[in-house]
């Protein structure tokens, strides 16, 4: 396993964390179908534990699963993933995210996330937007790209030589990471950072990741590529990425920018099954390219900066 902080977990937690996490989504009437089938991919395809059914797993009460789960980075991964359960939960429920607070303050977790999901039940979505753009504001620098924070981390109007400087990547052989990054926007009609005022180095770091995972820029693909960054290093930056697309493509609390807020992303076909794949390639690349300088890479080959960072292909789990 890569050195990276992974959400992959000592074995012998694997059926404490999914017992734990069916406790934490048997809120109302016990989960839902879509909850189920998010933790199955967790079980199955990233812990790689086929035998356990998720439907059939007496569930930890959060006492016992304060005393099966001791140790501060599994405690952490497993308060993570109750919220990510949480968010899969249509509609969202007082009882759901109550159960969620309590299994955390039984495993003495917190963090922005649970914040979020609090306000938004009590005080709607606006309040929890406001949550999570203050929040988000805090990792801004972070998610972006190095060589573009101090210049372009956030800008007051279109900065067309930034735009132009991007566009030139097309120039670029076929088949290098700058060419396909020009194609990527191309192909899915988007706005070359710079064109517009939101957050240019944001943008070049995301979707330069988009380009590197191999996901497009649909709800689900927002999604996988959360899930890809967190699997592949689990720290504050990426998780709280990861936050911010089920918050706007799964709960549908969050607008950022022009993205609209959906709900119940991964109840679409082949959602979860996408989540499933992402889970598992992001926690088998070698090192992490989610905050790397991509502008330094522009002309390498995109499949080499795929071998450098150990990126498995997109086409199965091996």
């Amino acid at each position: 396993m890569s050195p990276m902080n992974s959400l992959i977990l000592p074995a012998d937690q694997v059926e404490p964390v999914a017992r734990a996490l069916v406790g934490a989504i048997a809120a109302d009437d016990g989960p839902t179908d879509e909850q189920y089938s998010v933790l199955r991919a967790l079980v199955v395809h990233l812990w790689q534990r086929p035998d356990l059914v998720v439907e059939e797993l007496a569930p930890f009460d959060p006492a016992a699963a304060a005393e099966a789960v001791t140790d501060p980075a599994t405690r952490r991964r497993l308060n993570e993933l109750m919220v990510v359960l949480e968010l899969a939960r249509h509609p969202q429920t007082a009882g759901q995210v109550a159960r969620v607070e309590e299994y955390a303050h039984a495993i003495e977790m917190g963090g922005p996330e649970l914040e979020i999901c609090r306000d938004w039940i009590r005080d709607g979505a606006a309040r929890a937007m406001e949550d999570f753009e203050r929040f988000y504001a805090e990792k801004l620098e972070i998610l972006s790209e190095p060589s573009l924070r101090e210049r372009y981390l956030r800008i007051d109007e279109p900065d067309l030589e930034l735009a132009a400087q991007l566009e030139a990547l097309h120039d670029l052989p076929e088949g290098t990471l700058g060419h396909a990054f020009v194609e990527f926007h191309i192909r899915n009609g988007l706005t070359m950072p710079g064109a517009d005022i939101h957050t240019p180095a944001h943008y070049v770091s995301h979707d330069m990741n988009h380009v590197i995972a191999g996901y497009e820029p649909t709800g689900p693909g927002e999604i996988a590529l959360g899930a890809f960054t967190l699997a592949m290093c689990d720290n504050d930056a990426n998780w709280i990425q990861f936050i911010a697309s089920l918050s706007i493509h799964e709960a549908g609390i969050v607008q950022h920018g022009e993205i609209m807020p959906k709900a119940a992303t991964l109840s679409r076909p082949g959602a979860t099954d996408l989540l499933a794949e992402a889970l598992g390639r992001g926690a088998q690349c070698t090192s992490d390219f989610s905050q790397a300088e991509h502008m330094t890479m522009v002309d390498w080959s995109l499949a080499d900066v795929r071998a450098h960072f150990g990126v498995p292909p997109a086409d199965g789990l091996g």
